[in-house]
């Protein structure tokens, strides 16, 4: 973490000695940015620590577990599939999940359907791509991440 506010700070820094008034526009537009998805980011931490404060660790490791075999590659591929949760909060979840017993393979297809198919966005898709497009490439995403959760149990 300290490295990465270095960064900022020197970028932030040199971006001064260029031009104030852009670099002050940026940081204006980095805290609306910021402040606009807030309220989802609450919402989501809110909703993951709840469900992870009311689910007994047994339940999750039961399902999602190393013993959990091909019912916790679905389970993972499909809640992965339809949740709609952002990547910032989606690897702190991966790592919780981790610690308590899920197992890389399962939580890497968790991972990967989560942010490569979206079956709740999928009529928003739809009306950019059509839904042949929309299909094809929420299928291959589905199957792709089953073949790198294959794959991670391989190596790991």
């Amino acid at each position: 973490m300290k490295p990465l506010l270095l960064f900022t700070s020197v970028a932030i820094l040199t971006s001064f000695c260029f031009d104030r008034k852009k670099t002050w526009t940026g940081i204006r537009k980095g805290i609306k940015m910021f402040l606009g998805i807030l309220p989802d980011l609450l919402m989501v931490l809110v909703f993951a620590a709840v469900f992870l404060a009311i689910t007994p660790e047994t339940v999750i490791v039961h399902f999602l577990g190393r013993d959990s075999g091909a019912a916790g590659f679905a389970g993972a591929a499909i809640l992965g599939s339809v949740a709609l949760v952002p990547g910032f909060i989606a690897f702190p979840l991966a790592a919780v999940l981790h610690r308590s017993g899920v197992s890389l393979d399962v939580i890497a297809v968790f991972i990967t359907t989560l942010m490569m198919v979206g079956i709740i966005t999928l009529p928003v898709e739809k009306q950019y791509f059509g839904w042949k497009v929309a299909l094809y490439r929420n299928g291959l995403s589905f199957v792709g991440a089953i073949i790198v959760g294959l794959v991670m149990g391989l190596f790991l």
